[in-house]
């Protein structure tokens, strides 16, 4: 069967000519109308579409009282010029309007306003000039917004990206903000991934992260004094675009590329664990990327890309702390609050000054120039983020605050404390009380900080399997399990469940345990009867000499 007008026609006109067939057994054949026979026989061509009839509007008779008002505003001072309510009220006024909204007159002075300035040569009409660029000497920068599903949660993060406008290439990553922090590091992946910097410039629109102060409606900025050092420091030529959608066009290529990156590798929603897991996946979407072909070029962008490389200025060898460093004191809470959300510190800090790195997706708490803590950078507001060993040597003086700590709860969120670590603590509990299990207990978390979690783990197993309630059993057990690779395998949470309910039942310490295996001792038992005297030369007479 035919798949368009034309072969519909051609083969109406073949099989009128050749076969000799009737109008009526055409139509029969094809399943059209005697007309469509008709007008096929008649030309080769269909017939052109008739176009519909404007449709008519209530504010076609006000339409031209509108363009006078339009073109009397250009001779008009700037400040007594119409606004859209002004028109809309003149025409309800003074030429009884009825039946015109306020929608209807804003919609048609928005397009027709730009068209009058055209036509009374105010302005030459909206035209785009086609550019060339040279290997090596522009880029773009912008950021885009991606929504993603992180863990389980939608979640809205910013997708930073930089494209050379010659080949096309383009690093991306994916940051939990678009502030300055984000704004470097972006620039630092990038660049890095590149392997130097444009010659010429790099366009940017006017984002707060690197302007201050746009100067009217000149090509002027001032620069923040953080993206001044770093440009600086990695010889980037800035250009700004011009405020506003008017400015959108002037760095179009890295818009389009936001855009295509998010139909073909964000669609659908990613579902990921973690902001590294998704970076991990877009670093290699770029490196697919090199494959692709943009438009009708000749080479693909990694071809393009072998060609400009070598033309990029290279990079310093010198690094640059693109972290926003700051001076906070620690509260009685073991906390330092950065931008609404609260980050743990050592207790052993309270009431001292420490110097916080923020990065994008971290923060670097130092005391002097030791790192002392570390924390993923949180995304909302409000939050907190605690770390359990952070708050062991005050726990150890208040152990029990620990069953309703917050720290404790993250960490079990986290997978740090363990079901294992849970049936370790009931039966320490059971078996010393409350108080002292708890210290027990928190004896135990700080062999973390220098055994590896795994090995501590497995020598709890270990130790709750024998029934060992004391820190240097477990000590023992996880450096025997570090030094062999091999002991009991961690217990499961079922198991863990069980040892929990059955704590209370016959146990047999691990030193009893090691005694029983040993051989008889046939020495005789050490006595103490060589020593009574000394107790009889003790005694004297109540009156004899000293």
């Amino acid at each position: 069967m035919p798949v368009s007008k034309v072969e519909l026609y051609a083969a109406i006109r073949r099989d009128a000519k050749v076969e000799g067939l009737s109008s009526r057994a055409l139509s029969a054949k094809y399943g059209v109308g005697r007309r469509t026979v008709a007008m096929a026989l008649e030309s080769v061509f269909p017939a052109t579409r008739k176009e519909l009839p404007t449709r008519v509007s209530r504010l076609d008779p006000f339409k031209v009282v509108i363009d006078q008002i339009l073109r009397e505003d250009l001779d008009a001072p700037r400040k007594q010029r119409h606004t859209v309510k002004r028109v809309f009220d003149r025409l309800i006024d003074e030429h009884q309007a009825k039946g015109v909204s306020y929608a209807m007159v804003r919609a048609y002075i928005a397009v027709r306003a730009p068209e009058i300035r055209v036509e009374e040569g105010r302005e030459p009409p909206q035209a785009f000039i086609p550019q060339t660029h040279r290997p090596g000497d522009e880029a773009e920068v912008d950021f885009g917004d991606v929504w993603i599903q992180l863990n389980g949660v939608s979640t809205k993060v910013f997708l930073f990206s930089l494209r050379l406008s010659f080949s096309g290439k383009a690093a991306h990553k994916i940051f939990a903000s678009c502030g300055q922090e984000a704004f470097l590091e972006g620039h630092v992946h990038a660049l890095q991934v590149l392997g130097g910097v444009p010659r010429s410039k790099i366009r940017y629109d006017n984002l707060r992260a690197a302007v201050s102060q746009v100067l009217g409606r000149t090509r002027g900025r001032v620069e923040s004094e953080r993206w001044t050092a770093f440009r600086s420091h990695f010889s980037i030529e800035s250009f700004y675009c011009n405020p506003g959608i008017e400015g959108a066009h002037e760095k179009g290529g890295v818009e389009g590329q936001i855009g295509w990156f998010r139909r073909n590798h964000l669609v659908p929603v990613p579902k990921v664990e973690s902001l590294a897991e998704l970076n991990a996946m877009v670093e290699q979407w770029d490196r697919d990327d090199d494959a692709r072909r943009i438009l009708q070029r000749a080479m693909t962008v990694g071809e393009m890309f072998a060609i400009e490389r070598p033309l990029l200025i290279p990079l310093p060898e010198e690094d640059f702390e693109t972290g926003l460093v700051s001076s906070l004191r620690v509260n009685r809470y073991g906390q330092v609050s950065v931008r609404t959300n609260h980050y743990s510190v050592p207790v052993r800090l309270i009431g001292r000054m420490v110097r916080v790195v923020l990065h994008a997706s971290e923060l670097v708490v130092y005391e002097n120039h030791r790192e002392v803590a570390r924390h993923e950078r949180l995304i909302a507001k409000g939050g907190s983020r605690l770390e359990l060993d952070h708050y062991l040597e005050a726990l150890l003086r208040k152990p029990g605050a620990l069953p309703g700590a917050t720290a404790l709860d993250q960490a079990r969120s986290a997978g740090k404390f363990t079901p294992v670590h849970d049936a370790w603590w009931q039966a320490a509990c059971k078996a010393h009380g409350d108080a002292a299990g708890t210290r027990a207990l928190i004896a135990v978390l700080l062999l973390h900080r220098h055994m590896p979690h795994e090995h501590v783990v497995a020598g709890i197993a270990t130790a709750l399997r024998a029934g060992a309630m004391t820190a240097d059993a477990v000590a023992l057990e996880a450096r025997k399990w570090g030094e062999s690779d091999q002991g009991s395998e961690p217990l499961s949470e079922q198991e863990a469940r069980r040892l929990r309910m059955d704590a209370g039942a016959t146990v047999t310490s691990l030193t009893e345990r090691r005694l029983a295996a040993l051989p008889p001792d046939p020495r005789p038992l050490p006595s103490v009867a060589a020593y009574d005297q000394l107790l009889r030369l003790r005694r004297r007479p109540a009156d004899g000499p000293a």
